[in-house]
Protein backbone atom coordinates (compact mmCIF):
# COMPACT_ATOMS: atom_id res chain seq x y z
CA UNK A 1 0.00 0.00 0.00
CA UNK A 2 1.86 3.12 -0.75
CA UNK A 3 1.42 6.16 0.73
CA UNK A 4 1.83 8.92 -1.81
CA UNK A 5 5.06 11.11 -2.07
CA UNK A 6 6.47 12.33 1.06
CA UNK A 7 9.25 11.51 2.81
CA UNK A 8 12.94 13.84 3.61
CA UNK A 9 15.78 13.62 1.91
CA UNK A 10 19.16 14.57 4.32
CA UNK A 11 20.98 17.44 3.19
CA UNK A 12 21.70 21.14 2.20
CA UNK A 13 18.10 23.38 1.80
CA UNK A 14 19.73 25.45 -0.45
CA UNK A 15 17.20 24.50 -3.03
CA UNK A 16 14.06 26.17 -1.38
CA UNK A 17 16.45 29.22 -0.23
CA UNK A 18 17.15 29.64 -4.17
CA UNK A 19 16.01 33.49 -4.62
CA UNK A 20 13.00 34.45 -7.37
CA UNK A 21 14.83 34.98 -10.65
CA UNK A 22 14.74 38.66 -11.89
CA UNK A 23 12.60 37.94 -14.80
CA UNK A 24 10.37 36.09 -12.22
CA UNK A 25 10.27 39.45 -10.06
CA UNK A 26 10.21 42.01 -12.76
CA UNK A 27 6.95 39.74 -13.70
CA UNK A 28 4.87 39.94 -10.82
CA UNK A 29 5.62 43.65 -10.99
CA UNK A 30 4.51 44.10 -14.53
CA UNK A 31 0.98 42.17 -12.93
CA UNK A 32 0.23 44.71 -10.28
CA UNK A 33 1.95 42.50 -7.59
CA UNK A 34 4.93 41.43 -5.69
CA UNK A 35 6.41 38.36 -4.24
CA UNK A 36 5.03 38.92 -0.91
CA UNK A 37 1.65 39.53 -1.93
CA UNK A 38 -0.94 36.78 -1.38
CA UNK A 39 -1.26 34.15 -3.71
CA UNK A 40 -3.76 31.32 -4.81
CA UNK A 41 -3.12 27.80 -7.04
CA UNK A 42 -5.35 25.89 -9.32
CA UNK A 43 -4.92 22.35 -10.92
CA UNK A 44 -6.74 21.45 -13.67
CA UNK A 45 -6.14 17.50 -13.88
CA UNK A 46 -7.53 16.74 -17.61
CA UNK A 47 -5.55 19.24 -19.18
CA UNK A 48 -2.41 19.04 -16.48
CA UNK A 49 -2.47 22.48 -15.34
CA UNK A 50 -1.17 24.13 -12.66
CA UNK A 51 -2.23 27.98 -12.11
CA UNK A 52 -0.45 30.16 -9.76
CA UNK A 53 -2.42 33.30 -9.44
CA UNK A 54 -1.23 36.59 -7.39
CA UNK A 55 -2.69 39.49 -5.78
CA UNK A 56 -2.28 42.84 -7.22
CA UNK A 57 -2.42 45.97 -5.84
CA UNK A 58 -6.11 46.78 -6.80
CA UNK A 59 -7.07 43.79 -4.47
CA UNK A 60 -7.78 41.23 -6.92
CA UNK A 61 -6.35 38.07 -7.95
CA UNK A 62 -3.96 37.93 -11.57
CA UNK A 63 -3.35 35.06 -13.11
CA UNK A 64 0.61 34.97 -12.85
CA UNK A 65 1.85 32.09 -14.54
CA UNK A 66 0.54 28.51 -15.87
CA UNK A 67 2.83 25.33 -15.74
CA UNK A 68 2.12 22.05 -17.08
CA UNK A 69 1.63 18.80 -14.70
CA UNK A 70 4.29 16.46 -15.50
CA UNK A 71 1.77 14.29 -14.33
CA UNK A 72 -1.07 13.07 -11.88
CA UNK A 73 -2.34 9.73 -10.71
CA UNK A 74 -5.51 7.77 -11.32
CA UNK A 75 -8.90 8.91 -13.27
CA UNK A 76 -10.83 12.13 -13.17
CA UNK A 77 -12.69 12.09 -9.65
CA UNK A 78 -11.22 12.55 -5.79
CA UNK A 79 -9.03 10.58 -3.87
CA UNK A 80 -11.07 8.02 -1.81
CA UNK A 81 -8.43 6.15 0.23
CA UNK A 82 -4.83 5.08 1.07
CA UNK A 83 -2.88 3.06 -1.54
CA UNK A 84 -5.91 3.65 -4.26
CA UNK A 85 -3.11 5.98 -6.34
CA UNK A 86 -5.66 8.56 -6.75
CA UNK A 87 -4.41 12.46 -6.84
CA UNK A 88 -7.36 14.44 -4.67
CA UNK A 89 -9.79 17.27 -5.95
CA UNK A 90 -11.77 19.73 -3.94
CA UNK A 91 -10.02 23.01 -2.06
CA UNK A 92 -7.34 22.73 0.44
CA UNK A 93 -5.27 25.03 2.56
CA UNK A 94 -1.80 25.34 2.80
CA UNK A 95 0.28 26.67 5.43
CA UNK A 96 4.01 27.25 5.86
CA UNK A 97 3.89 23.80 8.10
CA UNK A 98 2.74 21.91 4.94
CA UNK A 99 6.18 22.99 2.57
CA UNK A 100 8.98 20.46 1.95
CA UNK A 101 12.61 21.98 1.61
CA UNK A 102 14.17 18.28 1.89
CA UNK A 103 11.89 16.22 -0.92
CA UNK A 104 12.84 13.08 -1.81
CA UNK A 105 11.06 14.22 -5.04
CA UNK A 106 13.27 17.56 -5.08
CA UNK A 107 10.97 20.52 -3.23
CA UNK A 108 7.34 19.69 -2.05
CA UNK A 109 4.40 20.86 -0.39
CA UNK A 110 1.58 19.13 0.62
CA UNK A 111 -1.94 19.48 -0.63
CA UNK A 112 -3.40 19.08 2.74
CA UNK A 113 -5.45 15.81 2.34
CA UNK A 114 -7.77 14.74 4.08
CA UNK A 115 -9.25 17.72 4.62
CA UNK A 116 -12.56 18.92 6.74
CA UNK A 117 -14.70 17.66 3.43
CA UNK A 118 -12.53 14.17 2.76
CA UNK A 119 -12.73 13.64 6.57
CA UNK A 120 -16.71 13.63 6.53
CA UNK A 121 -16.51 10.95 3.92
CA UNK A 122 -13.93 8.87 5.54
CA UNK A 123 -11.40 9.25 3.43
CA UNK A 124 -8.07 8.37 3.95
CA UNK A 125 -4.81 9.00 2.57
CA UNK A 126 -1.46 10.94 3.39
CA UNK A 127 1.84 12.40 1.69
CA UNK A 128 -0.45 14.06 -1.38
CA UNK A 129 1.90 16.50 -2.30
CA UNK A 130 2.92 18.31 -5.30
CA UNK A 131 6.77 18.18 -5.77
CA UNK A 132 8.99 17.83 -8.49
CA UNK A 133 11.12 14.68 -10.15
CA UNK A 134 8.73 14.10 -12.55
CA UNK A 135 6.64 11.01 -11.35
CA UNK A 136 3.78 10.35 -9.65
CA UNK A 137 2.05 7.94 -7.29
CA UNK A 138 -0.95 9.53 -6.02
CA UNK A 139 0.19 13.21 -6.33
CA UNK A 140 1.06 15.96 -8.98
CA UNK A 141 4.47 16.21 -9.66
CA UNK A 142 6.13 18.91 -12.16
CA UNK A 143 9.65 19.34 -13.44
CA UNK A 144 12.24 20.48 -10.64
CA UNK A 145 12.35 24.14 -12.50
CA UNK A 146 8.90 24.83 -12.62
CA UNK A 147 8.15 23.29 -8.85
CA UNK A 148 11.52 25.55 -8.02
CA UNK A 149 9.90 28.53 -8.78
CA UNK A 150 6.35 27.61 -7.22
CA UNK A 151 8.00 26.58 -3.99
CA UNK A 152 9.84 30.02 -3.97
CA UNK A 153 6.82 32.30 -4.19
CA UNK A 154 4.83 30.47 -1.79
CA UNK A 155 7.81 30.80 0.60
CA UNK A 156 8.14 34.74 -0.98
CA UNK A 157 3.91 34.85 -0.25
CA UNK A 158 4.35 33.47 3.14
CA UNK A 159 7.12 36.22 4.40
CA UNK A 160 5.09 39.09 3.28
CA UNK A 161 2.83 38.60 6.11
CA UNK A 162 0.47 35.85 4.39
CA UNK A 163 -0.45 32.41 6.75
CA UNK A 164 -1.24 30.43 3.71
CA UNK A 165 -2.00 30.13 0.17
CA UNK A 166 -5.32 28.53 -1.06
CA UNK A 167 -5.00 25.42 -3.98
CA UNK A 168 -8.29 24.62 -6.14
CA UNK A 169 -8.14 21.02 -7.63
CA UNK A 170 -10.49 20.03 -10.14
CA UNK A 171 -10.82 17.33 -12.97
CA UNK A 172 -11.30 19.99 -15.73
CA UNK A 173 -12.36 23.60 -16.08
CA UNK A 174 -15.62 23.29 -15.19
CA UNK A 175 -17.32 24.18 -18.43
CA UNK A 176 -20.85 23.23 -19.86
CA UNK A 177 -19.40 21.38 -22.37
CA UNK A 178 -16.70 19.77 -20.16
CA UNK A 179 -19.33 19.05 -17.86
CA UNK A 180 -21.42 17.24 -20.74
CA UNK A 181 -19.00 15.09 -21.73
CA UNK A 182 -18.64 13.34 -18.45
CA UNK A 183 -22.02 13.98 -17.73
CA UNK A 184 -22.96 10.36 -16.94
CA UNK A 185 -19.62 10.38 -14.79
CA UNK A 186 -20.59 8.90 -10.90
CA UNK A 187 -18.55 11.53 -9.72
CA UNK A 188 -21.13 14.43 -10.96
CA UNK A 189 -22.79 15.47 -8.04
CA UNK A 190 -19.38 15.86 -6.44
CA UNK A 191 -18.23 17.62 -8.80
CA UNK A 192 -21.72 20.29 -9.10
CA UNK A 193 -20.76 20.83 -5.29
CA UNK A 194 -17.21 22.27 -6.13
CA UNK A 195 -18.35 24.07 -9.14
CA UNK A 196 -19.84 26.42 -7.02
CA UNK A 197 -16.32 27.48 -5.68
CA UNK A 198 -15.19 27.56 -8.97
CA UNK A 199 -18.03 29.78 -10.03
CA UNK A 200 -17.21 32.15 -7.50
CA UNK A 201 -13.64 32.53 -8.23
CA UNK A 202 -14.52 32.92 -11.74
CA UNK A 203 -16.68 36.02 -10.90
CA UNK A 204 -14.60 37.31 -8.41
CA UNK A 205 -11.00 36.68 -8.85
CA UNK A 206 -10.35 36.20 -5.22
CA UNK A 207 -9.93 33.25 -3.13
CA UNK A 208 -13.60 31.68 -1.74
CA UNK A 209 -13.36 30.94 1.95
CA UNK A 210 -14.93 27.76 2.35
CA UNK A 211 -15.92 24.90 5.42
CA UNK A 212 -18.14 21.57 5.16
CA UNK A 213 -21.82 20.98 6.66
CA UNK A 214 -23.88 18.38 5.49
CA UNK A 215 -20.90 16.60 3.80
CA UNK A 216 -21.09 19.46 1.08
CA UNK A 217 -19.01 22.35 0.30
CA UNK A 218 -20.36 25.78 1.36
CA UNK A 219 -18.37 28.84 0.38
CA UNK A 220 -18.05 32.15 2.22
CA UNK A 221 -19.31 31.13 5.41
CA UNK A 222 -20.65 34.52 7.27
CA UNK A 223 -17.48 34.92 9.64
CA UNK A 224 -18.16 33.53 13.11
CA UNK A 225 -20.22 30.58 11.96
CA UNK A 226 -19.14 27.36 13.32
CA UNK A 227 -20.55 23.94 11.24
CA UNK A 228 -20.37 20.67 11.65
CA UNK A 229 -19.60 18.69 8.35
CA UNK A 230 -22.25 15.66 9.25
CA UNK A 231 -24.87 18.39 10.72
CA UNK A 232 -27.46 20.24 8.52
CA UNK A 233 -26.08 23.37 7.39
CA UNK A 234 -27.88 26.40 8.64
CA UNK A 235 -30.42 28.68 6.60
CA UNK A 236 -27.86 31.51 6.36
CA UNK A 237 -25.21 29.47 5.32
CA UNK A 238 -27.58 26.99 2.29
CA UNK A 239 -28.80 30.04 1.45
CA UNK A 240 -25.72 32.27 0.88
CA UNK A 241 -25.56 31.92 -3.08
CA UNK A 242 -24.89 35.43 -4.62
CA UNK A 243 -27.37 36.07 -7.39
CA UNK A 244 -24.45 36.48 -9.84
CA UNK A 245 -23.49 32.53 -8.73
CA UNK A 246 -27.18 31.38 -8.96
CA UNK A 247 -27.38 33.03 -12.72
CA UNK A 248 -24.11 31.64 -13.86
CA UNK A 249 -24.79 28.30 -12.84
CA UNK A 250 -28.27 28.27 -14.20
CA UNK A 251 -27.17 29.39 -17.45
CA UNK A 252 -24.24 26.79 -17.46
CA UNK A 253 -27.25 24.36 -16.66
CA UNK A 254 -29.44 25.20 -19.49
CA UNK A 255 -25.97 25.00 -21.76
CA UNK A 256 -25.09 21.44 -20.73
CA UNK A 257 -28.35 20.33 -20.76
CA UNK A 258 -28.44 21.29 -24.84
CA UNK A 259 -24.59 19.91 -25.08
CA UNK A 260 -25.50 16.44 -23.54
CA UNK A 261 -28.72 16.59 -26.20
CA UNK A 262 -26.65 17.31 -29.04
CA UNK A 263 -23.76 15.06 -27.93
CA UNK A 264 -26.31 12.16 -27.46
CA UNK A 265 -27.89 12.99 -31.22
CA UNK A 266 -24.43 12.98 -32.66
CA UNK A 267 -23.52 9.73 -30.97
CA UNK A 268 -26.72 8.25 -32.24
CA UNK A 269 -25.88 9.29 -36.12
CA UNK A 270 -22.57 8.13 -35.55
CA UNK A 271 -23.71 4.49 -34.16
CA UNK A 272 -26.57 4.77 -37.44
CA UNK A 273 -23.65 5.67 -39.94
CA UNK A 274 -21.44 2.54 -38.38
CA UNK A 275 -24.55 0.12 -38.43
CA UNK A 276 -25.13 1.08 -42.03
CA UNK A 277 -21.63 0.14 -43.37
CA UNK A 278 -21.81 -2.73 -41.42
CA UNK A 279 -24.98 -3.70 -43.27
CA UNK A 280 -23.69 -2.58 -46.24
CA UNK A 281 -20.65 -4.89 -45.76
CA UNK A 282 -22.55 -7.71 -44.65
CA UNK A 283 -24.93 -7.49 -48.02
CA UNK A 284 -21.66 -7.30 -50.03
CA UNK A 285 -20.22 -9.99 -48.57
CA UNK A 286 -23.50 -12.08 -49.02
CA UNK A 287 -23.09 -11.21 -52.30
CA UNK A 288 -20.11 -12.27 -53.31
CA UNK A 289 -20.49 -15.35 -51.47
CA UNK A 290 -23.94 -16.26 -53.75
CA UNK A 291 -22.17 -15.34 -56.88
CA UNK A 292 -19.56 -18.04 -55.94
CA UNK A 293 -21.57 -20.73 -55.41
CA UNK A 294 -23.92 -19.91 -58.59
CA UNK A 295 -20.01 -20.62 -60.55
CA UNK A 296 -19.86 -23.63 -58.63
CA UNK A 297 -23.06 -24.80 -58.98
CA UNK A 298 -22.80 -24.50 -62.91
CA UNK A 299 -20.14 -26.88 -63.01
CA UNK A 300 -20.55 -29.40 -60.06
CA UNK A 301 -19.21 -27.60 -57.36
CA UNK A 302 -16.69 -28.53 -55.17
CA UNK A 303 -12.98 -27.11 -55.62
CA UNK A 304 -12.68 -23.74 -55.16
CA UNK A 305 -15.23 -21.14 -56.54
CA UNK A 306 -14.21 -20.70 -60.19
CA UNK A 307 -12.61 -23.63 -60.74
CA UNK A 308 -13.54 -26.67 -63.31
CA UNK A 309 -13.62 -30.20 -62.16
CA UNK A 310 -12.11 -32.18 -65.46
CA UNK A 311 -14.09 -35.14 -64.05
CA UNK A 312 -17.32 -33.41 -64.27
CA UNK A 313 -16.84 -32.09 -67.59
CA UNK A 314 -19.90 -32.01 -69.69
CA UNK A 315 -19.57 -34.49 -73.29
CA UNK A 316 -18.97 -32.45 -76.31
CA UNK A 317 -21.31 -33.41 -78.65
CA UNK A 318 -19.68 -35.18 -81.84
CA UNK A 319 -20.99 -33.97 -85.35
CA UNK A 320 -24.69 -35.09 -86.51
CA UNK A 321 -23.21 -37.70 -89.44
CA UNK A 322 -21.46 -39.66 -86.23
CA UNK A 323 -24.20 -39.93 -83.35
CA UNK A 324 -25.79 -43.16 -83.11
Amino acid sequence: MLAGCGGLKPGSNAKAMAPLKQETVSRLTGLGSSPGAAMMVRIFKESSELEVWKQTSSGAFKLFKSYQICAWSGELGPKIKEGDRQSPEGFYTVTPGLMNPNSNYYLAFNTGFPNKFDRAYGRTGSDLMVHGDCSSRGCYSMTDESIAEIYALARESFKGGNASFQLQIFPFRMSAQNLARHADNPNMSFWKDIKEGYDRFEIAKAPVSWDVCNKEYVFDVPSGTSLDALGSCPVTVAQNVPDTVKAKAAADDAAMATEVASLAEKAAKAAAEAQKAADEKAAAKARGEAIGSFIGGLFGGGGEAGVIDPTKVPPIPLPRLHRA
